[in-house]
Parts: C-alpha cells; structure tokens; sequence
C-alpha cells in the first residue's frame, strides 16, 4: 500500500467555488530573527522597524514589524490553497493595515473566494480571493485581496460562469486604519534619515530612488522560504526548467519589498504603510536583475483629528536592468515600458 492521496497537491482551478471559505494552515509565531533576516534580504532601512527607541517615541511598546514582511507571512499561510498551482500571482486590491504586529505575535489567515473566470484558452483561469491576517487576540493586522492565474487539471472540464468582484479602485483616507498618536515633537528626523515632512511633498512630484539591487538567487530562495511560501515556481528549478521561462520566477512580493526598500531614499519618514489601493506585478524577474524605483506623489489626504500625521497617496514603479532616472513608465499606446516589473500604488503615514 501506498499513502501518496494524504499528501496535498495544492487546488487546481475547477477546485474552486464562489464562496468557498478556506481557513490556512501552520499559524507562525513573528520574531526579531524574522525581523533581522528581511533586512538581510531587502536591505530595508526605516528606523520605525530598526529601533525600538524610535518606535517608542511614536506611541509603540517596541520595533513593530515591518509592514511587508507581515503581508509575506499571510500570503504564505495562503500558498498552499490558493496559489501553490499559480503560474501568475497578478495583482491586489483594497489592502489595509490593521493592528500593528510585534515579535511575539502569532500570525493566522483565512481567504474567501470572491470571483472566479476561466481564460480562453480554457488552460488556465484566474481565481480571486479576499484574504484576512489576525493575531492571536483575533485582531485584523490585513485585510487585502489577490488575484492568481491558476492551472487547469483537464482544460476541457466545465466550469462554472466567470465571475469577477468589483473591488474599489483605491482606498478612500477615511478607511485608513491610523497608527498610535504620537507627539510630534518627539519625532527624531535625525534618526530616521530625512528632513522631509507631509507638507514638503506636493501632488505630482516624481523621486527617482536611484539605489539599485541585484537579485542574488540564494536571497530571494531565502526569501520565499522565509514567508513558507511553497509555490513551485519560486524555487522548484527542477519543474521550471520546463515551463514557460526554464527558471525559477522572483516571487513578486520581494521585489515589492526591495523597491519599498529603495524608496528610503526620498521618502525616509514614510514610516508605515497604511493601504495599498492596487498593485500589478507587470512583468516576471529573476535571479541577476537588478532592481531601481521611482515615485510618484499621487495624493495627500489630512487625517481627522491627527496633527501630527498625514497621509501620501504613492505611485511606486519598479524596473529591472534601467535605471529609474528617466522614470520608465507607460507609453503613449498604454503598454507599459519593456523594463518596468512592478507598478504599485498605495498610501503612506508620514510626520507633519
């Protein structure tokens, strides 16, 4: 006898259903290694994550982790049901930060499907999810949702009829969650690395980050393993030699990771990410490009009853092997520039 049927292949597409209400696997309890090990990998610079005393300045007990780094957590609990078959992960939408997250918490998640529509080449469909993140106490640290391209086990399987959600085009600033209230005057600009507050920023403003990072292939396989993100085509080099690139595909969320990163130099005091409206991972990466970014100031929104914060609506773009001075972008036909990889906006918390 064999037991091969108890270990999970992951669903395919037909194994979705609208509705469908799917509780994740392996709760991960967030420490200071964790935290120390993602800087390792992204180089990630902003004094909220990297000092306690910085962080206690602005109304935390300690050093919060870093906001991505939980979205990594949740999207990897959500891996293994939702996407381990993907061979795309193709954007988000209406993203919010909940609570913040300290070493010591422990991370759950649970998804909903919420749309669901086949290609037409009948091989593939693209399944959307909402998905929450909670801590221990049953608080919501994010709430966000995906869509994936996911495989097909027989392409001439019936499917039910498509189904796509209407999801918002972006967070409105009154449905931001806002961070502890902190006093103002207390705020170290030495410490964090820039002068720069809210009202320095004007709508329209472009910020060429000018650092570049290669992508090392031990760093983003670290990465994925790191965020127990078990899909195949980050680091299964022995089926995707066959597939559509013959290697490993970046897993999209580092190179997320890497141009916030980049984004310190110009936006130092952006000091936590409050939503993300949407994000399209454009193009794929892999290991030996090298990542540049630039900005762009979208918005700027008052928080009632704040003095001492603002919001920054962004527009974060991200290219590979160019660097960001000419800012690639779309072109005058709409496709976006043959370098660009990610194209993400979302909104920041930064001092008045």
């Amino acid at each position: 006898m064999t037991g091969s049927g108890k270990a999970g292949g992951g669903n395919l597409f037909e194994d979705f259903r609208l509705g469908q209400e799917i509780a994740h696997a392996t709760p991960r309890t967030v420490t200071t290694g964790d935290m120390s090990l993602y800087v390792g990998l992204t180089g990630s610079r902003f004094a909220l994550h990297s000092s306690d005393e910085f962080a206690r300045a602005l109304g935390h007990s300690r050093a919060p982790v870093d906001d991505l780094l939980v979205f990594h957590f949740i999207i990897g609990k959500t891996v293994p049901d939702i996407s381990l078959n993907a061979i795309a992960n193709l954007g988000y939408a209406d993203f919010r930060l909940g609570v913040p997250v300290y070493p010591g918490d422990t991370l759950s998640a649970r998804s909903t499907v919420i749309g669901l529509k086949e290609n037409s080449n009948r091989q593939t469909g693209v399944v959307h999810v909402r998905s929450t993140g909670i801590n221990q106490r049953g608080e919501t640290v994010l709430d966000y949702a995906r869509w994936v391209m996911v495989r097909k086990r027989d392409p001439n399987a019936p499917v039910a009829a498509s189904s796509v959600p209407d999801l918002p085009a972006a967070v409105t600033p009154n449905r931001l969650i806002l961070p502890p209230a902190f006093d103002a005057q207390r705020y170290d600009f030495t410490a964090a690395g820039s002068p720069h507050r809210w009202g320095d920023y004007d709508v329209g403003e472009k910020i060429d980050h000018r650092d570049g990072m290669t992508i090392e292939e031990s760093c983003h396989i670290t990465a994925t393993r790191l965020y127990q993100n078990t899909a195949r085509v980050h680091f299964n080099q022995h089926v995707e030699k066959e597939g559509r690139f013959g290697r490993r595909i970046v897993y999209g969320g580092h190179v997320m990771s890497i141009a916030r990163a980049h984004s310190f130099n110009g936006l130092a005091n952006a000091f936590r990410i409050a939503a993300i409206n949407s994000g399209a991972h454009v193009g794929p990466s892999f290991a030996g490009d090298t990542i540049y970014a630039w900005s762009e100031v979208r918005e700027k929104a008052e928080m009632p009853g704040r003095r001492d914060i603002g919001a920054l609506r962004l527009r974060t773009v991200a290219a590979k092997d160019h660097d960001c001075a000419d800012f690639p972008d779309k072109g005058a036909d709409g496709k976006p520039h043959p370098a660009v990889v990610l194209d993400l906006d979302y909104w920041v918390f930064m001092p008045r």
